[in-house]
């Protein structure tokens, strides 16, 4: 238990050789921490003994708070008040979940039943702060969540906040997420939750605390992701979901079970790592124009691979690489994707320095005569292509709330920045001028918002090719539209912090790490250029066959 002290106790501590401070009304120990304080000592040594909580909140962000309290708090003041019992909506009542809408069998294992038919508004959550969240967290009715979606949410921001927001920065510097940050992703049975289809029960006995199994959903994943990307940082999320999230769906839904069987528990549970490996130096958008070659042997064994692959997340790391091979010179027809296991030789990996996304591990990949058997094959031969358009939705949809969510911590950190920082006599956001930004900013983010859950029904309600042809353009163009809106509020948000979002950490970190991050969700997965004219092209072809009239 804390210890209790009056204001007469701190201020007994007020010496360069014993020096307390009170920051809301917690008493901080900061004696040994001079040394380390990035502003030097003197500054600390003139709030030695007093309350410094106006000259704390002016130069840092409650990240830094988090980080340093666990070592440095010795107590609290004796005039704070106790502190409530967390609300209902941080741990929601088990309330029974509206009934699950009836789909049709054959759907069921790909997209599962739709949570909900409209309830109503759960409880209020987080800050309140307008348009920082979805709307559905601040009190407002969704047909879309339940409170199997609040209890995940809940669960995920207590670990993401305890966690991994303090560390962030540290690990972006770093250039690495501890490993064991990743395996307990798969403890905690996040992992499982991220492939784009139902929970895969038999190849991990790992669970997700807040959510049955036979309950998840699309909307969980969403919520999922959503939820890591408050980090404000592209590469920790890619680090922890990003290759598993695009190399793994093909191995699950059409990798031969064996393979499956052997490979996919090591994955799930957080041992073992996979990539997805597409990108050449020559190939990048123009899938259907890679070069890295796989000949088969005399003997219909085994596939020989030579070529390269050019960023590559996580490939610097990964045990397993999900990869686009040539094995016909037909062009899209000739690509088939095979499972390349490290372990096999020939393979060589070197991390890549880039803009952005600094932990993610961008990789350039060697591959040199690696012997890989028939049965690794994903798919049939030749027709790797159709696969790897599948699995480019998931993608897609993973950057879209990725980069809304970006978008959205770019918001809140301005509004934040905004109520405290004064200029010219008033306020930041008493400035009209300040207000109009974060009105741009905010109506981007909830016009982009609304498309993304308005896809996630449909992806849970079509079956997978239907979802790939219908969508896909839908999906193209929504993509674009969330990378723009992220890059517009990382400008914005950027503005408005001034020099504080020109230096790397500190008030401003979250927001120069993200404009660092943008191009790293404008050009993967396809770039903003492509995707409009790919979602207008396949749009209109789809459409022509279901009865357009012009």
């Amino acid at each position: 238990m804390s210890k209790t002290f009056t204001t007469a106790d701190v201020a007994a501590h007020k010496s360069a050789s014993d020096l307390y401070i009170i920051i809301d009304g917690d008493v901080y120990d900061l004696t040994k921490f001079q040394e380390d304080h990035p502003g030097g000592k003197k500054i600390l040594q003139r709030v030695g003994g007093k309350d410094a909580s106006k000259m704390f909140w002016k130069y840092h962000g409650e990240g830094v708070l988090k980080k340093y309290k666990p070592r440095l708090q010795v107590g609290s003041l004796d005039t704070k008040p106790k502190e409530a019992a967390a609300p209902a909506a941080a741990a929601p009542s088990p309330k029974p979940a509206a009934p699950a809408k009836k789909v049709e069998p054959a759907k069921a294992a790909s997209a599962p039943a739709a949570a909900s038919e409209p309830a109503e508004a759960l409880e209020p959550y987080g800050d309140l702060i307008p348009f920082a969240d979805p709307s559905w967290y601040q009190g407002y009715h969704s047909p879309y969540f339940n409170e199997t979606h609040a209890a995940l949410r809940a669960e995920v921001r207590e670990w993401i906040e305890t966690a991994i927001e303090p560390n962030v920065t540290e690990w972006d510097e770093k250039k690495q997420v501890p490993e064991e940050i990743y395996r307990e992703m798969g403890r905690r049975g996040y992992l499982a939750g991220l492939l784009g289809v139902h929970y895969p029960t038999q190849y991990t006995s790992n669970r997700i605390a807040s959510v049955p199994p036979e309950k998840w959903d699309l909307f969980h994943e969403m919520l999922l992701t959503d939820e890591l990307s408050r980090t404000g940082s592209g590469g920790f999320v890619w680090n922890v979901i990003g290759g598993l999230g695009i190399g793994c769906p093909p191995l699950v839904k059409f990798g031969k079970k064996p393979l499956v069987d052997r490979i996919l528990p090591g994955i799930l549970n957080g041992e073992k790592r996979i990539c997805l490996a597409i990108t050449e130096p020559d190939a990048g958008s123009d899938v259907a124009n890679l070069g890295c070659e796989a000949k088969l042997t005399p003997d219909g064994k085994h596939y020989i691979v030579n070529g390269e692959k050019k960023w590559i997340t996580n490939g610097i790391w990964a045990d397993y690489f999900t990869t686009a091979v040539r094995t016909s010179d037909k062009g899209m027809n000739g690509v088939s994707l095979l499972l390349i296991e490290r372990s096999m030789g020939g393979v060589s990996t070197r991390r890549m320095d880039c803009q952005g996304v600094w932990s993610s591990g961008t990789t350039y990949i060697t591959f040199e005569d690696v012997k890989v058997p028939v049965e690794n094959l994903i798919g049939k031969e030749n027709q790797g292509f159709k696969v790897i358009m599948t699995n480019f939705n998931h993608e897609r949809i993973g950057i879209i709330i990725q980069s809304i969510r970006f978008a959205r911590v770019c918001y809140e950190e301005s509004v934040k920045y905004a109520s405290k920082r004064r200029t010219f006599g008033k306020k930041l956001i008493e400035h009209p001028v300040i207000r109009l930004k974060l009105a741009h900013m905010a109506r981007q983010i909830e016009a982009s918002y609304s498309w993304l859950e308005s896809l996630i029904y449909q992806c849970q309600n079509m079956g997978e090719t239907e979802a790939m042809l219908k969508l896909g353009g839908a999906i193209a163009s929504a993509k674009a539209q969330a990378t723009v809106t992220f890059e517009f509020c990382a400008r914005e948000a950027s503005q408005i912090f001034g020099g504080l979002s020109y230096s790397r950490g500190g008030q401003g970190g979250k927001v120069e790490r993200l404009y660092r991050d943008v191009r790293a969700y404008a050009i993967p997965g396809g770039s903003e250029e492509i995707m409009l004219d790919l979602s207008v092209r396949q749009s209109m072809r789809v459409h022509k066959a279901l009865g357009m009239k012009l």
